[in-house]
């Protein structure tokens, strides 16, 4: 059963409570999303270590429920 935008939202959010949190439906699917998740979180760790935390926080869903993601991670900037 594919997941909803939402649902990828909560699960980040709840792992990752200061996140900003974009998601996009790629296909209209339900199984395909681009998410950019911005966190004070992810300071001081690699990409790899920051899409690690993002895909932890999705439970091992990926593969599953959730087929591709594709990801884009960065910490906040002062504007």
């Amino acid at each position: 059963m594919p997941m909803n935008a939402q649902e990828i939202e909560q699960l980040i959010r709840e792992a990752l409570p200061d996140a900003q949190i974009h998601i996009d439906d790629l296909r209209g699917d339900g199984d395909h999303y681009a998410a950019r998740v911005v966190s004070a979180s992810f300071e001081g760790k690699s990409r790899v270590e920051q899409h690690q935390m993002v895909y932890r926080a999705l439970r091992g869903r990926m593969g599953d429920q959730l087929h591709a993601l594709a990801l884009q991670t960065s910490v906040p900037t002062d504007a």
